[in-house]
This record gives structure tokens, C-alpha cells and sequence, in this order.
């Protein structure tokens, strides 16, 4: 069985918008695979912004799409399944391409692990700290 061509065609409309300093938009139908801000959801679909100014860490692979996005001031972590995905398209000019709803082929990725509040990246013995930069006005 071969690999669906809809996520390889998201990227690229996505990458084409964003070439041509357009916006690219989703339509995005929604049900319990999705996670979007529900109080943004009409007759069972929501419009998201995807571009790179309105997100954070966006992911499009071939079976899900998932992004940080600040809506009403709320940071809010979005997963949606690639079957889910109704169009992509240009905000500007309305260019773009349409989809049908597909079924939810794997589970939804687990998020990469966050390092624990202790953790940092300097080293832990003394001796190994990097020394300190020292400033000085040169006339």
C-alpha cells in the first residue's frame, strides 16, 4: 500500500504560501481525534492560521499536523489527524486545494519530554564551568 500524497501536498501548498508571502490557512474537521480550542469550532470546523509569524513548533507529518498558537492571548497546543485536514489555502488570494475526509490511521505522537525544573545544561562539577567574560573599555 503506498503513502497517502494529501501530507506531501499540505507541505507543499504550505511551503508555497510562505514563498510567496501569502498566509496558508487550514480547514479542519473537527471530532474527538482533533485537538483545537472547541469555542472556535463552527458546524464542526475550524479555520486555523498556520503560518510561521501564528505558530510555534509546527510539525506537518504524514499522519498528523500539530502546532503551538496563541488564541485569545492562551497559548493552545493544536494535533490534528492529516485525514482531518479539509483544505489548505492562501488567505490572500484563495488559492489552494481541497481534500476528503480521511479516517485516522495512527495514534497521535507523544510530545517530546520536557527536561525536569533542576535540570539545566551546565556541567555539574566546578571545574568544568566555563570561566566568566570580563569587560573592559579599550581607548
Amino acid at each position: 500500500m503506498s503513502t497517502s500524497t494529501k501530507p506531501y501536498l499540505i507541505r507543499a501548498l504550505h511551503q508555497w504560501c510562505t514563498d510567496n508571502e501569502q498566509t496558508p490557512y487550514l480547514v479542519v474537521h473537527v471530532d474527538g481525534n482533533v485537538t483545537v480550542p472547541l469555542e472556535f469550532v463552527k458546524d464542526n470546523e475550524i479555520v486555523l492560521n498556520i503560518g510561521y509569524n501564528a505558530t510555534k513548533n509546527l510539525q506537518i507529518d504524514n499522519e498528523w499536523l500539530s502546532f503551538s498558537a496563541r488564541f485569545g492571548g492562551v497559548s493552545r497546543d493544536i494535533w490534528v489527524p492529516i485525514g482531518n485536514v479539509l483544505s489548505i489555502f492562501s488567505r490572500e488570494t484563495g488559492e489552494g486545494m481541497g481534500f476528503e475526509l480521511e479516517p485516522v490511521t495512527g495514534e497521535r505522537p507523544q510530545p517530546a519530554a520536557e527536561p525536569e525544573s533542576g535540570a539545566t545544561d551546565t556541567p555539574a562539577s566546578g571545574k568544568d564551568k566555563p570561566s566568566r567574560a570580563h569587560l573592559r573599555i579599550v581607548k
